[in-house]
């Protein structure tokens, strides 16, 4: 729990004075918090790092692109999408070869080893789903999700720039 943000129980008192009027904002960043930290010791379990999931569903939907393609589609530092994909091909999960195209360009495709990955964090991810919503009924699972991605719409109006790419 964050110093800045206390207590999942939504009270207002007690929170410090920068955050009173961002009530919503707060409990997303907990959230966030907690659900990412769920999330990572789930990907530990399979030898992945937070983040490499979500490029390899990249690669497992949309086939091979440049390396160049998914630093942009990422929204990742250069450096950052190089040292993740060093530790996805050491694992065997993706390869790396020139583009026939353009052999100055790298392209990146995922394994056919990587076959049996893409069902574990299928998995991965309905574990969290069931985590995240347990104490919802099906109702406000569906009112959830329909609240979030209207925010994450008006979110995305503010900056197109920022919005991640849809993996999900």
């Amino acid at each position: 729990m964050s110093a800045d943000c206390p207590g999942p129980q939504g009270a207002t008192e007690g929170r410090p004075p920068v955050t009173e009027h961002a009530p919503v904002s707060c409990t997303l960043a907990r959230t966030f918090r907690v659900h990412r930290m769920i999330a990572a010791r789930l990907l530990r379990d399979l030898g992945l790092y937070p983040g490499q999931e979500f490029l390899m569903m990249r690669l497992w939907e949309g086939g091979p692109a440049r390396q160049s393609e998914l630093i942009k589609e990422m929204g990742l530092d250069p450096s950052t999408m190089t040292k993740m994909l060093q530790r996805l091909e050491q694992a065997g999960h993706v390869r790396r070869s020139p583009d026939p195209a353009d052999r100055r360009a790298v392209l990146v495709e995922p394994t056919e080893e990587s076959e049996q990955l893409r069902t574990q964090v299928a998995g991965a991810w309905a574990t969290l789903e069931e985590v995240t919503l347990k104490n919802l009924d099906p109702d406000e699972r569906a009112t959830l999700e329909r609240l979030l991605t209207r925010v994450e719409e008006g979110l995305c109006e503010e900056g197109t720039s920022d919005c991640p790419p849809e993996v999900c």
